[in-house]
């Protein structure tokens, strides 16, 4: 079985995020950058077919050269191979189009994605690599199994949860339990030697143009000062007066 891992380069969510020009552009200065943690889950999920299963693990991420040590640190944590498509990541549809084209050329039966990266959260390039590739899909995956050519996935739904069977080649958009938060691999230091001489190959992006276009940026109102309320009657005043939620 050969799988691809699809790797988003994103912020920690404990870095200061700040916008530049205008508030249209993300400003990277002093950001520390890791691996969307949805895709994470899924790489260590394909970590465990590779094991089992003698499956060849390889990452993919399209971005410039600067997602290239979190390709590294897929690499170091198992992935035989990496792959950067060289292009701004403008827009899911652009990302799912350069994605879909690296998958065609290397005949992937597996293609594990994250259910959305953790910085814009748009939840698309999933089902959109699904329907540009013919793949079938699942997304909001926590659990998968695969035997031969079938596969038996399950999926988080409203209100419970819903068992699939399907067959390769397929696409999954994946979430916190599809392993658990302990399973998560740290590189160890023979991974990380290991790492530096494994292929990571650069290829040139397909010509594109965006589907969507980010005009601006808002952060969220910084929260006001807090009033301490030492009696019920105050209360009740300040939800009425101010408030006025009664």
């Amino acid at each position: 079985m050969k799988i691809l891992v699809c790797i988003s380069h994103v912020p920690d969510t404990t870095s200061k995020i700040n916008f530049t020009d205008g508030d249209t552009k993300f400003d990277t200065n002093g950001v520390q950058f890791v691996i969307n943690p949805n895709d994470e889950f899924g790489l260590t999920r394909a970590m465990w077919f590779k094991e089992k299963q003698a499956a060849v693990v390889h990452v993919a991420s399209v971005g410039g050269p600067e997602t290239e040590p979190t390709l590294r640190k897929a690499l170091a944590i198992g992935a035989d191979e990496a792959i950067r498509v060289n292009a701004v990541a403008t827009d899911g549809f652009s990302v799912a189009k350069q994605l879909a084209n690296v998958i065609k050329d290397g005949g992937y039966d597996l293609i594990i994605a994250g259910r959305e990266s953790i910085d814009y959260n748009g939840g698309m390039v999933p089902g959109m690599i699904a329907k540009l590739t013919g793949s079938n899909f699942v997304n909001t995956c926590i659990s998968l199994e695969v035997t031969g050519n079938e596969a038996t996935a399950i999926r988080e739904i409203d209100g419970g949860k819903e068992t699939l069977s399907t067959s390769l080649p397929l696409v999954i958009g994946g979430q916190k339990g599809l392993v658990e938060e302990s399973d998560l691999r740290i590189p160890n230091m023979r991974g990380i030697m290991q790492a530096r001489s494994k292929p990571l190959t650069v290829r040139e992006p397909i010509v594109l143009s965006a589907a969507t276009k980010a005009l601006c940026f808002e952060k969220p109102e910084p929260k006001g000062a807090v009033k301490l309320v030492t009696n019920v009657d105050d209360l009740i005043d300040l939800l009425h007066t101010e408030a006025k939620v009664i």
